[in-house]
């Protein structure tokens, strides 16, 4: 389930990251390319898919050590901000992108090897963009589907993208 946030053309070859019984993360296969997905975590509310490049995973690395520090949410964001500062926190590349496949009411169906109910979001990291340097609006623009700037100047200031969904019309 995993692999299907990653695009098509680099599943295969994607590091897989998953959960244990004891909700330890554990890489699942060993990559041949430079991607990694993350596998749903069972132990949390809701549905969430992953797929980032390699270059992403010192950044995503410690925010999961800061996690399980005890670190809350809003503090592992302060300490990463912190790091990044001091350049002592790799940042992702610009332009790096991180596909989320998810959704509070999604679930994965093996039978049909589809995950349900779920949909895709875009994460394009721009470390230290804001509106002047990027052009991309701070908030977002009525329906969605359209890119704009998070987080405006800081270490995590990323595009994001949700695709709306078109309703498929009869023909």
């Amino acid at each position: 389930m995993a692999v299907l946030a990653a695009p098509e053309a680099v599943r295969a070859g994607a590091t897989v990251y998953g959960f244990a019984d004891d909700g330890e993360m554990i890489t699942i296969r060993k990559g041949t390319n430079n991607f990694i997905v993350r596998s749903d975590d069972p132990n949390k509310a809701g549905f969430e898919v992953v797929c980032y490049g390699v270059d992403a995973e010192p950044f995503m690395a410690r925010g999961r050590a800061l996690r399980a520090e005890g670190l809350n949410f809003g503090e592992v964001l302060a300490q990463r901000e912190k790091e990044a500062e001091w350049g002592e926190l790799k940042m992702p590349n610009m332009g790096s992108i991180l596909h989320i496949y998810s959704g509070q009411e999604a679930s994965y169906n093996p039978a049909t090897k589809a995950i349900e109910n779920a949909f895709y979001r875009y994460v394009i990291y721009m470390p230290g963009a804001t509106t002047e340097s990027s052009g991309y609006p701070t908030k977002p623009n009525g329906e969605g589907g359209h890119p704009w700037l998070m987080y405006p100047g800081l270490h995590r200031a990323h595009i994001m993208l949700s695709p709306v969904k078109v309703p498929k019309k009869d023909n």
